[in-house]
């Protein structure tokens, strides 16, 4: 009688291989070329969607989904982009456009914004996830599967 490999279940620990890129081939980040990465489901490794497609993989298996953008980061929300007074940012910090910084909430955790545009009286910092928006192409190869 042959083992029953395990399935991808809720709280599970998974090593694997991903790739996210978008849908004309530009590869975002992988680690295909490196060591596999370790995550726990339901942690928030993943976002929400990106995590519901490994469910019921098992070890060895591979796969590539198109997620449109509402299922993979989410539509853009041009309300998450604000203008803010240059005076709210360190006068000796080089600004221009598609600059990350990261910012403190108000909870004390972090939030990147992008520099979208600025001038000399404010800046335009958008919120959005930087692939808010994209469809993308999310490829997978589960290495191994610990139920704890």
């Amino acid at each position: 009688m042959t083992e029953q490999l395990p399935e991808i279940t809720s709280s599970d620990e998974v090593t694997l291989h991903f790739a996210i890129a978008l849908c004309d081939g530009t590869v975002i980040t992988t680690t295909f070329d490196d060591d596999p990465v370790t995550l726990t489901m339901g942690t928030g490794n993943l976002t929400e969607n990106l995590e519901k497609t490994l469910y019921g993989l098992k070890p060895g298996e591979k796969q590539s989904l198109i997620l449109e953008a509402e299922n993979a980061f989410g539509p853009r929300d041009e309300e998450k982009a604000y203008f803010m007074p240059r005076s709210s940012f360190p006068s000796d910090m080089e600004l221009e456009p598609e600059l990350v910084i990261s910012f403190a909430t108000p909870a004390g955790d972090e939030l990147a914004g992008i520099v979208q545009e600025l001038d000399e009286a404010q800046v335009k910092v958008d919120f959005n996830h930087p692939l808010a928006g994209h469809d993308i192409v999310f490829t997978v190869q589960i290495i191994s599967i610990n139920n704890p």
